[in-house]
């Protein structure tokens, strides 16, 4: 039977998809009442400039199309958007600046180095803008280590983020200087190992009378960071809350109880006091444990100083987000954690499979979309852990060639076209067809932005509602797997504000 996409359910990417991103021209700024985009706009009909990602292409630009009024023509399969009709504010794109990445960066030579940092953060070119800081060593790091190693030390007089001056601390300043408006957001992989019943960053869990010095920890980590000009906007208590890896790598098994004790009773109230505006969220693990998240937030003192939920899409499905959000539908999403297995064969060209993921989390509510490493080397290195986890980009560590990613290509799709300010908006399909052969489609606005996924026909055109009737096909597309539409903007866009909460 064939499924028909509701007001906030677009559709995903499938194996064969097709990635675009339309920017229909009445709409050129983050936000505008209804009535100004009618009266400004409506007899504006503007050419539609298409980039493709497909085969040898990548971000090639294709022919023009252009929006006319509706012709009843634009063809069988084709999908209706709605963009009076918004929904979730969108934050933005990024990576992780593990150890592991950040020594990567640092092998290139500073010019080579500025000018990849242009392509990645830089506003004029894929402009990410979200990055994820882990709190001592992750799996993907050079060394195990805290910035408190060795015995208990319940004052933290040894604390010091020293290992992170050399690698980490200066990569995030020239990422922030390529992109002045750079969000970022911090993970601890495990406390010290004196914090735990283990006594090692190895698995385990906390002992519950350190959560105390725990948060005074967490407290001078981004007090350290802001010192160096790093702030930190935000922050998870643990990565991945329930599970501690059995020990193969730093991890620190959280229950559900403890979670909530530690934020509500410590590390929320000592934030609040402190001064800092960095924002506490829940979880950092997966969608299937969205009951975990309903649960928690029953607590009316946590969401005091937790109103937020960061996601990883390793077990479960991401409608599951959307179960949280019918409960509370002021709890903002964010989706912090995935990345290409480096021996995957598809790993240069599986951006469909990115950006079907892409599509589905922006679908389900998320704000931001953050990769795991931002670069590794050709192994997957450096990593302590147990997993093959490959780069947004690799590095090799011998010539230093860069080679871009499959996920990389869905980002220069998504990044580049859907800024922070965006607003995901409807869309409706109007073939039954266009679902039953998997092709799949999904729709954002920045200021008039679209981004859709799918394998289109022949003959399939976009027809656009408000604030005008419109349509256009779109044959020049037909065989091609990638691609992003954008038109050519009358007038520069404001800059857009979004307040993460």
């Amino acid at each position: 039977m064939a499924r028909q996409t509701s007001r906030r359910n677009f559709l995903g990417l499938s194996a064969l998809g097709l990635a675009a991103t339309v920017v229909p021209g009445e709409l050129v700024r983050p936000a505008v009442a209804a009535s100004e985009l009618t009266n400004e706009t409506s007899n504006v009909h503007p050419d539609i400039s298409i980039w493709v990602t497909s085969g040898d292409e990548r971000f090639a630009a294709a022919p023009k199309a252009t929006w006319r009024p509706a012709s009843g023509t634009a063809g069988n399969d084709h999908l209706r958007l709605n963009p009076s009709v918004k929904f979730q504010q969108i934050l933005g794109f990024g990576g992780a600046f593990t150890d592991a990445a950040c020594y990567s960066f640092n092998r290139l030579l500073p010019a080579e180095r500025e000018q990849l940092f242009h392509e990645l953060f830089h506003p004029s070119e894929m402009g990410l803008s979200v990055g994820r800081i882990c709190v001592g060593s992750s799996d993907y790091s050079t060394k195990l280590y805290s910035y408190d190693d060795g015995e208990a030390d319940p004052d933290l007089t040894r604390f010091s983020i020293a290992h992170d001056r050399e690698f980490i601390l200066p990569v995030l300043r020239q990422a922030r200087q390529a992109n002045p408006d750079m969000f970022l957001f911090s993970s601890p992989w495990s406390p010290p190992g004196w914090m735990k019943f283990n006594g090692t960053m190895l698995g385990g869990s906390m002992r519950n009378h350190y959560f105390a010095v725990y948060a005074k920890y967490y407290l001078k980590f981004l007090q350290g960071y802001a010192a160096e000009g790093v702030p930190v906007q935000a922050l998870t208590t643990q990565n991945e809350v329930d599970t501690d890896q059995d020990g193969r790598m730093p991890a620190c098994i959280w229950g559900q109880e403890y979670e909530i004790q530690f934020v509500r009773d410590h590390l929320g109230p000592l934030l609040a006091s402190s001064g800092l505006p960095t924002r506490i969220w829940l979880l950092d693990h997966n969608y299937n444990l969205w009951g975990r998240v309903v649960c928690s937030l029953e607590d009316d003192k946590l969401r005091q100083y937790a109103h937020t939920v960061a996601w990883h899409g390793y077990a479960g499905t991401p409608d599951m987000m959307s179960k949280v959000h019918d409960v509370y539908p002021e709890v903002e999403m964010h989706w912090t954690e995935g990345g290409p297995d480096y021996t995957d064969p598809g790993y240069l060209t599986d951006w469909c499979k990115w950006g079907g993921t892409f599509s589905d989390v922006l679908n389900h509510w998320c704000r931001s979309i953050t990769a795991w490493n931002l670069a590794l080397d050709e192994h997957g290195k450096p990593n302590i852990g147990p997993f093959p986890c490959g780069g947004v980009v690799t590095i090799n560590s011998q010539t230093r060639e860069i080679t871009r990613s499959g996920q990389y290509w869905a980002f220069a799709h998504y990044s580049r076209m859907i800024r922070r300010g965006a607003r995901r908006f409807d869309s409706q399909s109007a073939s039954a067809d266009l679902h039953c052969k998997d092709d799949r489609t999904a729709a954002r606005e920045y200021g008039g932005v679209g981004a859709i996924e799918g394998k289109f026909s022949d003959h399939f055109g976009l027809e656009v509602v408000y604030p005008t009737h419109r349509d256009l096909t779109l044959p020049e597309l037909r065989s091609r797997v990638g691609a992003a539409f954008q038109t050519v903007p009358r007038k520069l866009k404001e800059r857009a504000t979004c307040e993460c909460k």
